[in-house]
């Protein structure tokens, strides 16, 4: 059962921390079948919690400020892309060819909302972009056949598998063997030194410069959470590859955005790397190391740096080097079968893989600064790695759902009705319109309660710090 004891327990933390936290549980939060709800409260609260530790150790107090998870505001969180407007008008989540399809012995789950992936998709069903001839090329192929050709062709689409199914699988397996939080040290580098802070809000990550090479949705959860808490977040993205408008809008709070070419910008990627203090990649396993951006590369050409990576599938395994989403990981690990019918898959009640995983990644950053600047072995280069598999291993782990009101590591609690997500939306004024938008779900004692800057349009600040 997910919990905010066991998570702070992988990220290193001091488990006497964990009675500075006090939850607000909202009974028909994110209701699912898997408890999504508790998934959600464990991860905003072990990161809310981290960037409090942070912040009590750079403005020198003696206890940790007090952190509050509130049900309401982690469920609207996790649901913020549906509740975003644009001027008034709601985004489409997910394009006409994003969805899942019935086989010959089964269903399938294809992702086509970016053009190439699209391209792909269709290249490998040797068909029009048109629903009905797609339908009509799967209809009669099985499964495990579709997601092989088409992830040949580099496009994504993922079988269904129950529980069990995905159990006996090999890359199942391999993330069985590794903890939900991957922490490595690169170096022994000196300690950095973080400048103290003075005043409120507290901003923990005030003064550090993120480099963020991240694209939906977990890694821009992540970068916009240390954009949030007072980091100079810097989103990197090729000239090709533009994101979707209203993906960007929704993930782009408190950051600039910028396009570079990693290839023919070598030199100024090299400038921005010498002077960041945190670089995070969303990629999939080993795509930029030709940049020279693996975790071992950059921390010999810049010791002391934190290294985040998140993935789909993991570095590691038989599918370490593949592609996926969100709503893909939930059909391969069973969690479709599970929230579904006898009749058709199911899906959780929000995109609950990308956005913990994109909370636990924040987390595991704060925490690795912490580390470097006040632990007991002081300095050194970090790596963090997450995988949204593994935190979909860790959703389904089988242990019982607990009580509503039932606190867990000592922690203060209240229950109340959850009336919808109302109270935690705002509106504002941003340079790609009028926005209605999620209220961060980070939350603790004289911190932050919004982003410094909204969101502006994709690739149009400059890439320097």
């Amino acid at each position: 059962m997910p919990d905010i004891g066991s998570v702070w327990s992988e990220l290193g933390g001091d488990p006497a921390f964990l009675a500075r936290v006090s939850t607000v549980v909202r009974p028909g939060a994110l209701p699912a079948r898997l408890p999504v709800r508790e998934l959600a409260r464990a991860c905003v609260g072990a990161c809310a919690l981290a960037a409090a530790e942070l912040g009590a150790h750079r403005a020198g107090r003696v206890e940790v400020p007090r952190v509050t998870v509130d049900d309401g505001a982690v469920a609207t969180a996790f649901t913020g892309e549906r509740h975003l407007l644009v001027d008034g008008r709601a985004p489409q989540t997910f394009a006409p060819l994003s969805r899942f399809w019935r086989t010959a012995d089964g269903w399938v789950r294809t992702h086509a909302n970016y053009r190439h992936h699209r391209a792909r998709l269709l290249h490998a069903l040797d068909v029009p972009e048109d629903p009905a001839a797609v339908e009509s090329a799967l209809r009669d192929r099985p499964a495990l056949e579709v997601e092989e050709a088409v992830y040949g062709a580099g496009g994504l689409a993922v079988a269904l598998r129950t529980p069990a199914e995905w159990a006996a699988h090999d890359q199942a397996a391999a993330l069985a063997t590794r903890p939900l939080v991957e922490r490595v040290r690169l170096d022994t580098s000196r300690a950095r030194a973080l400048p103290p802070l003075d005043g409120t809000p507290l901003l923990p990550a005030a003064g550090l410069r993120v480099l963020d090479l991240t694209r939906v949705l977990a890694g821009p959860v992540a970068t916009r959470t240390l954009a949030l808490l007072g980091a100079d977040v810097l989103r990197l993205d090729a000239p090709h590859l533009p994101e979707l408008a209203d993906q960007h809008a929704d993930t782009g709070f408190g950051k600039r955005s910028a396009t570079l070419d990693l290839a023919a910008g070598r030199d100024r990627l090299e400038e921005l790397l010498a002077a960041a203090d945190v670089v995070v990649t969303g990629y999939r396993p080993g795509a930029l190391d030709r940049f020279g951006l693996s975790p071992e590369a950059l921390a010999e050409r810049r010791p002391g740096l934190v290294v985040a990576q998140v993935s789909a599938w993991g570095a590691y395994g038989p599918w370490g080097g593949r592609r996926g989403f969100d709503s893909l990981v939930q059909v391969a690990t069973g969690i479709a079968a599970v929230e579904g019918s006898a009749e058709r898959p199911g899906a959780l009640p929000a995109q609950a893989l990308d956005h913990g995983t994109g909370y636990l990644l924040a987390a595991a950053v704060l925490r690795a600064l912490t580390e470097q600047a006040y632990g007991d072995a002081e300095g050194g280069g970090r790596l963090v790695r997450l995988a949204l598999a593994r935190t979909a291993a860790w959703l389904q782990d089988g242990s019982p759902l607990p009580e509503d009101g039932a606190g867990a590591d000592g922690a203060e609690v209240g229950t109340v009705p959850y009336d919808g997500p109302a109270r935690w939306l705002a509106e504002t004024d941003s340079p790609v319109g009028r926005l209605r938008y999620a209220r961060p779900a980070v939350s603790f004692a004289d911190g932050p309660h919004d982003w410094a800057r909204p969101p502006g349009p994709w690739g149009a600040d400059a890439a320097r710090w």
